[in-house]
């Protein structure tokens, strides 16, 4: 898989006019979500080479993310006009990226697709890796293949649609690219005043995530080896995720990823010696940042069973990628059920 291309742009009707009248196709499609056709779709108003384009609407949030909303996609490419020369332009967040990715991946065996995210989350995790896919049986992103977008483009002026939920949400996946990098990028990541974001900085920050991203999916495109340090935090943070869906009480993926943080941090300071003052401090900063995620012990059997059915899992063990300090992976660590409720127990007690 080759380097992905990623623009960082202020002025995305720009680029992509410079872009498409350059591409090769029959058709345009533009896919994208409620909440984001009403807050963002007004910026591609001068983009003239998306004139006649072709508008693919579905319903918000990650519970959209599943089959009903794929076939949906599939029936407006089809009767649409789609062909292999079709090109689908994905624009929203985590959701629409992931979703068009692998509608597009999988129509006609394949049609080109460009990622625009919308939110701090797509930006520096979902449209950037040649991950697609929809939630299946309760299991977030069970059904999936890697496939590159054609292209990405990174406006950080999309981010003053967001409200301060949806920043941290995908400041998470940042703190993590931080814990797995280097000291001076998490110190620089701890350091940022969330609550109140420099969006100049925070360009910046974007920027940095989004390089750590591609160095590791470059050197492992389909997660055999080191790409498996981007799924810090998520052995946990999926079954939070998963469970709260349960319930009825979701929660934005981010802040399920700072949870089974807490965790994995845990884990690693057991396992692997990690520093107990970054512990703590980065610790910190999630309780302060991210609140807490309530559950008892009576939910322990079902965590522990959404954790069994993690992608990372082989060989009939839970696989987890821990940390000896920032930066140092210790991949594919095996864990047990003990360590699970261990680990659960700690998480509550914080």
């Amino acid at each position: 898989m080759e380097r992905q291309e990623v623009f960082f742009t202020h002025n995305i009707c720009k680029e992509l006019n410079k872009r498409l009248l350059s591409a090769v196709y029959d058709k345009l499609f533009i896919l994208t979500d409620e909440n984001t056709a009403r807050l963002c779709y007004d910026k591609l108003a001068e983009c003239r080479v998306l004139e006649g384009a072709k508008k693919i609407v579905t319903g918000a949030s990650d519970v959209h993310k599943n089959v009903k909303a794929l076939c949906h996609v599939w029936d407006e490419l089809s009767q649409g006009g789609g062909t292999r020369k079709s090109l689908l332009l994905n624009l929203g967040g985590g959701m629409v990226t992931d979703l068009g990715g692998f509608a597009a991946s999988t129509f006609k065996r394949g049609i080109r697709f460009i990622n625009i995210p919308t939110t701090l989350l797509a930006m520096v995790d979902a449209s950037v890796g040649g991950k697609t896919g929809i939630n299946y049986s309760g299991l977030k992103n069970e059904i999936g293949v890697f496939c590159n977008a054609l292209s990405v483009y990174v406006d950080t002026t999309f981010l003053t649609t967001l409200d301060n939920q949806n920043i941290r949400s995908g400041y998470a996946e940042m703190l993590k690219h931080g814990l797995i990098s280097t000291p001076s990028h998490w110190a620089r990541l701890i350091c940022f005043d969330i609550s109140h974001p420099d969006m100049t900085e925070l360009q910046e920050l974007v920027q940095m995530s989004v390089e750590v991203k591609q160095q590791v999916v470059l050197a492992d495109p389909t997660e055999k080896g080191m790409r498996k340090a981007l799924n810090f935090g998520h052995t946990l943070g999926h079954a939070f995720e998963s469970l709260a869906l349960e319930q009825n009480r979701p929660v934005l993926h981010g802040y399920a990823v700072a949870w089974g943080m807490i965790g994995e941090l845990y884990l690693s300071r057991i396992r692997k010696h990690f520093p107990a003052t970054t512990m703590l401090q980065t610790i910190q900063f999630i309780k302060e940042h991210y609140g807490i995620f309530t559950y008892d012990c009576k939910m322990y059997d079902r965590l522990y069973e959404l954790i069994t059915h993690d992608k990372k899992n082989a060989d009939g063990k839970i696989r987890c990628t821990l940390l000896g300090d920032i930066g140092q992976l210790a991949l594919d660590e095996v864990l047990k059920k003990e360590d699970i409720f261990e680990t659960l127990d700690y998480i509550r007690e914080c």
